[in-house]
């Protein structure tokens, strides 16, 4: 007589758009690796509805918005994708929402169904690909792909949804994973446990609590690094003066909470700037940071030209090479001349393209003299004075890293005159595609770190580069280069600084408190013997992961128990704890202290872990690394899922809700 195998379980704790992603993964490999006669059971543990998860839930404000236009967000593998499943190609955020559109020739995108809110459903209905959707319009996208891929898996996989935390992981005497669950008496019980949280909050470094303690002696507010949509931000009163520390998209959010957020309005005038209109709720900004001005806005045009051969300089036969040598890397040293040499090819690709008339080569002469040269070489500096005669088209990083380095300002105004004239040309650039060599360096610029992680993980760096090049320049660099926000919000805050409520401080900002008064100082050699004094401190970035300090209940517990051990990296000049948890650069399974290697059970991907945050959407046709590895992922879970005995697991407590238990066609 037969027997039926029973059912292998999967517990996926997070159901955002990393767990999504990973799930479209299982449901694109399914049909090779899993046998249709055996079930598979998918447990989602998240407080949160799937797909959009706890950052890109519906409930935030809708005056939030992407720093990434509809065109560039898909969650979906395309010819570019080198991966060892199955490409399936899915619509982006724009050509989803295209659908929506009345009169619209564009497909339907099964399952279609109308977003709830009424003003979702009408900004996707008249979404350009170029306009930067809401928040809450990715929410909706997050939610149809999540749909979608329900149903992708073959009718054995079913998934179930816990809407609560995940508080432990044990192992069980039979080897499976016990997950326990906040609320819940019975633990699920699991073959594998994939931990895929994404961003997640820390607690307060010392110096924040310090901070903080000075705010509460006088009174006063103090903000610690948070994700800005989950901050109560009613106690800082109209008028209030505030220093805010970074000029990055949190601090971007914040300007959008704490003006149009409190009711005040923006007016076009004939000539297109904008006139803020207060509410007179608002308090007084004053922000700065370590470089002093905002991040680049986002660029909003196409390439002109045909795409960038990427990489070149720097792909994975130059990171065998530099792992190759044998001895300690310095990434500024040895690593960061390719990478620049890198992106300054797909700016130049672009230049010479599209915009033959402003060289003085042809682009094959001058690709000849190109590869021949190294980044910082006397050679590459001739070759590109002579063949780009404006010095504006020349790629400059340092200038660009160091945008206010070596200047001073004698005063507030001065200062204030020179960075809305930088702001304003930045803006103007960004949307003038006669500068589209930009965005061939972004394009580039996304190659390049695409290719770090097999670097990292090799260990070749040092423990002083990764910890003040990796982890500290290189993050930042990148960051301001490629994460700054929509040009419109770059005029707002323009004209939010010629209405009197946002103040610019200057680079190197510092911080002090004084005890007679109870305020906070602001200062900064930009302008010398300029001192703010202000009642609110904010700072305006995000925190770092950092499992000594982590906010997760589950990571936090799995860490105390040895189960996750932190990435230190250390050598005879430094050490270096980066906050990360360890992970196998193949496969993501945790590396256990007790067990002293990887766990066999327990996968972690995503922001905490060492692979250094892997965004879980991506720009269309970039062979995004975090589709690789979910997809590696998803064939290793499958392959080791068949794997296990077909032994009747114990029950959970049936608690599961939001999905049916049959999903999957």
């Amino acid at each position: 007589m037969s027997t039926t195998p029973s059912a292998a379980v999967l517990v996926i704790v997070g159901a955002g758009p990393r767990a999504t992603g990973l799930l479209e993964r299982i449901a694109a490999n399914a049909p090779e690796l899993w046998d249709n006669g055996r079930k598979l059971i998918i447990h989602l543990v998240d407080p949160h509805p799937p797909g959009p998860g706890r950052i890109w839930r519906h409930g935030q404000s809708p005056l939030l918005r992407m720093n990434s236009m509809a065109e560039d967000v898909t969650m979906f593998t395309d010819e570019t994708s080198t991966i060892e499943g199955p490409v399936r190609p899915g619509p982006s955020l724009a050509e989803w929402a295209a659908s929506f559109s009345e009169g619209s020739e564009a497909p339907r995108h099964a399952p279609h169904t109308d977003p709830a809110d009424p003003d979702v459903l009408a900004e996707l209905r008249t979404l350009a690909g170029t306009d930067f959707p809401t928040r809450r319009a990715q929410s909706a996208y997050l939610d149809w792909v999540f749909r979608r891929v329900l149903t992708e898996l073959p009718a054995s996989v079913t998934v179930e949804w816990h809407r609560t935390t995940a508080t432990a992981v044990s192992d069980a005497p039979d080897g499976r994973q016990l997950v326990r669950l906040s609320g819940r008496t019975a633990p699920l019980r699991a073959d594998r446990v994939v931990l895929a949280q994404g961003h997640l909050g820390s607690a307060p470094t010392v110096e924040h609590r310090t901070r903080a303690a000075f705010a509460r002696r006088h009174g006063r507010f103090h903000l610690p690094p948070s994700f800005s949509d989950d901050v109560d931000l009613s106690a800082l009163r109209p008028g209030e003066h505030v220093v805010l520390r970074g000029f990055g998209l949190a601090f971007i959010d914040l300007m959008v909470l704490l003006t149009e957020g409190r009711g005040g309005t923006y007016r076009t005038e004939s000539d297109g700037t904008l006139t803020y209109r207060p509410s007179g709720r608002e308090p007084v900004l004053h922000v700065g940071s370590r470089r002093g001005v905002p991040y680049h806005s986002k660029t909003r045009y196409p390439l002109l030209g045909p795409r960038p051969p990427l990489p070149r300089y720097f792909g994975p036969g130059a990171v065998d090479t530099l792992i190759a040598k044998g001895r300690p890397l310095d990434l500024r040293r040895d690593v960061w001349p390719l990478m620049a040499k890198e992106i300054g090819f797909g700016h130049y690709h672009e230049l010479f393209h599209a915009h033959p008339d402003r060289t003085a080569l042809s682009w094959p002469e001058f690709l000849t003299a190109y590869d021949r040269f190294g980044w910082y070489s006397d050679e590459m500096t001739a070759l590109t004075t002579r063949a780009v005669q404006d010095p504006a088209d020349r790629l400059d990083f340092e200038a660009l890293d160091h945008p206010l380095k070596g200047l001073t300002f004698a005063t507030p105004e001065a200062f204030r005159s020179h960075l809305r004239d930088h702001i304003a040309r930045d803006v103007a650039r960004r949307e003038d595609a006669t500068h589209s060599a930009d965005l061939g360096a972004f394009l580039a610029l996304l190659s390049v770190y695409g290719q770090l992680p097999p670097l990292v993980t090799a260990g070749r760096l040092t423990a002083r580069s990764v910890a003040d090049d990796l982890d500290g320049w290189w993050h930042g660099f990148f960051s301001f280069l490629a994460s700054g926000p929509p040009g419109f919000r770059l005029r707002q805050l323009l004209a939010l600084s010629e209405a009197g409520l946002v103040h610019f401080l200057g680079a190197d900002l510092r911080i002090d408190t004084d005890e007679t008064t109870g305020t906070f100082i602001a200062t900064s050699p930009t302008v010398p013997g300029h001192t703010v004094h202000a009642t609110a401190l904010v700072e305006a970035y995000l925190p770092d992961p950092n499992l000594d300090r982590t906010q997760d209940p589950l990571l936090r517990h799995l860490h105390r128990h040895g189960t996750l051990t932190e990435e230190v990296i250390s050598d005879s000049t430094h050490t270096h704890r980066s906050g990360r948890l360890r992970v196998t650069p193949a496969g993501g399974h945790v590396i256990d202290a007790g067990l002293g290697g990887p766990h066999p059970r327990l996968v972690a991907l995503g922001a905490p872990t060492d692979s250094r945050a892997q965004a879980a959407f991506a720009r269309p046709r970039t062979n995004a690394p975090a589709f690789r590895q979910n997809d590696e992922v998803a064939r290793t879970l499958l392959r080791s899922l068949s794997s296990v005995p077909p032994s009747r697991p114990k029950g959970h407590d049936g608690s599961a809700v939001g999905l049916q238990a049959r999903v999957g066609g």
